[in-house]
């Protein structure tokens, strides 16, 4: 590759909080972005890339993507796994088409997803997965079942993929975001989540809990997915958990 060649990252989740700021923070680097979601593409989608609206809980529109994505390039050097759905309700009333679509949308489409990215990574020489969990992988709160388990399997599923994609130099990584502002999480707030009051009310209920007193900021997250898929930065970390919370998860519940 020449240095002014330019990597080239996939993203699911593109039009999402988190995901808006990844192709932003990737498009700043000089990267060129193929962004996938369920939503329209949005204003402000660089203009260099390409946007592919998609529902990726369909194995056959991930065959699609992919499809896609082999009309605008032979290589990949990173993926990133960010497309989830969270529905928050007790366990005891959750349905098993509701716990299906959660593992189909965020589990099972890693799995999908990974085996039809390795040969555009591998092609390259190597490259990076990151996987996008969840704090609610290590601890979780009530009614959030479905999610908190598809968010456990990711973390088995990383350390599995970086054993077997370590000959091919892809490396695989998973990073836990904690409380970030965020649509999706702004949404969580709205059904009640956090306490009473305005969502703003129940933002500043969850940010004393953190140890930084402070939710996230989706660019926060953005920057430590780019330190995960940069090679220069993290190229002896495979298989590895990175917690990005504020310390939520680091204090006693006792204290």
């Amino acid at each position: 590759m020449s240095e002014t060649e330019a990597r080239i990252l996939l993203i699911t989740g593109a039009a999402g909080g988190i995901g808006r700021a990844t192709v932003n923070v990737f498009a700043e680097h000089g990267w060129r972005v193929i962004g996938v979601d369920r939503q329209p593409k949005y204003e402000g989608f660089p203009e260099d890339g390409v946007y592919i609206e998609a529902d990726i809980s369909l194995p056959e529109q991930i065959e699609a993507i992919y499809q896609q994505v082999a009309a605008f390039t032979h290589t990949l050097d990173a993926v990133v796994h960010n497309a989830a759905v969270q529905i928050a309700k007790p366990l005891l009333n959750t349905t098993a088409e509701e716990w299906d679509l959660v593992m189909a949308s965020n589990l099972r489409s890693v799995f999908l997803g990974a085996k039809l990215a390795h040969p555009l990574l591998k092609a390259k020489g190597g490259g990076a997965i990151v996987n996008v969990s969840s704090v609610h992988a290590v601890a979780t709160s009530a009614d959030i079942a479905a999610y908190a388990a598809s968010k456990g399997g990711l973390l088995a599923l990383t350390r599995a993929m970086a054993i077997e994609f370590a000959p091919d130099e892809i490396r695989v990584n998973a990073i836990l975001p904690g409380a970030v502002d965020t649509p999706m999480l702004r949404a969580g707030l709205s059904r009640g989540l956090s306490g009473d009051g305005t969502v703003v009310d129940r933002l500043e209920n969850l940010a004393r809990k953190t140890v930084n007193g402070r939710v996230g900021q989706p660019e926060e997250i953005a920057r430590s997915i780019y330190f995960l898929a940069d090679h220069t930065q993290s190229s002896f970390m495979t298989g590895q958990a990175l917690i990005v919370d504020g310390g939520a998860t680091c204090r006693l519940s006792t204290e």
